[in-house]
């Protein structure tokens, strides 16, 4: 039995010719299961063989080069992840503890604003950065400007503060027009599969609280679930660094040390800057959760 066994794994060395190498056991490639067999065998069935043999086989496949079992074994994690929807390599996984969401969507509205304010406010820019939850990188950007209507013409200050001037929004769609482009992309992005967990991420509760739901009210429009339920990253940011930051994406990016992306008050940049200190918490083992309470 014990010479039946080994005879299974016995792999001598310089047994193999180059016009052999990358075969396996009966012929097979050993890129394919039956090459990874070989490995696991050893790892997994350890108990079960033979302890006086399991050093020599274990001396003897761990000799061979063989690239094909790291490279078949590979390819099939690869595929395994990709069905999954990760794109992402092994190394890069081990890098963060596993989080609740496969994507994060981060979030920032900027409006129509003046001093006094104005009302009702209306969304201007809508941008959304679909944040791997396994990578914490950007895998994917919606960004349109959004035609107001009840005040079409942006105040000075609107200007002054977000860097929109009236040409970025002059002609664009609708409110409505957009959220059904949202939709869309939710759609081709594979945000709307029942599999997927995603979650909406914003600098405080205005955008998804306030905002949007009122514009909505105000227009006669429904709001979509998924807008329903969000991370507040201010308090996200609060747990893991146990302060509140008052001057929000300056201050995270202050107690964090990183370096503020673009200008404040841009839509866009604001998301960037979100989704970089969330890969900055994220590295430090914190675990995002819901903080919106139901509707």
């Amino acid at each position: 039995m014990q010479a039946m066994a080994f005879s299974r794994l016995r792999v001598a060395h310089g047994g193999l010719a180059s016009s052999d190498m990358g075969r396996g056991i009966g012929g097979h490639d050993v890129s394919d299961a039956s090459g990874c067999s070989m490995i696991a065998l050893l790892h997994t069935g350890a108990a079960k063989f033979p302890q006086n043999l399991l050093p020599r086989a274990r001396q003897a496949v761990c000799s061979l080069r063989l690239p094909g079992v790291l490279k078949g074994y590979g390819s099939i994690v690869s595929r395994k992840l990709a069905s999954h929807g990760f794109g992402a390599s092994m190394a890069a996984m081990s890098s963060f503890p596993p989080q609740r969401y496969h994507y994060f969507l981060v979030l920032d509205f900027e409006a129509t604003c003046d001093k006094p304010q104005i009302h009702p406010q209306e969304i201007i820019e809508f941008p959304i950065l679909k944040l791997n939850g396994r990578t914490m990188e950007i895998e994917s950007t919606f960004h349109m400007y959004v035609q107001p209507v009840v005040h079409p013409q942006l105040t000075p200050f609107c200007t002054e503060l977000t860097g929109i001037i009236q040409g970025m929004v002059d002609g664009q769609p609708s409110l409505q027009q957009v959220l059904e482009r949202v939709d869309e992309w939710m759609a081709k992005e594979g945000l709307l599969d029942p599999s997927v967990k995603s979650i909406f991420v914003t600098c405080g509760d205005w955008d998804l609280k306030v905002m949007l739901p009122g514009q909505c009210q105000y227009l006669g429009l429904p709001v979509a679930d998924y807008f329903k339920q969000w991370i507040n990253l201010k308090k996200a940011y609060s747990f893991a660094m146990g302060s509140w930051p008052k001057n929000g994406l300056l201050d995270m990016n202050k107690g964090l040390n990183l370096q503020h992306i673009g200008r404040p008050h841009s839509g866009i940049d604001d998301c960037k800057n979100i989704a970089n200190i969330m890969k900055t918490l994220a590295h430090r083992g914190f675990i995002f959760k819901q903080t919106s309470k139901p509707f």
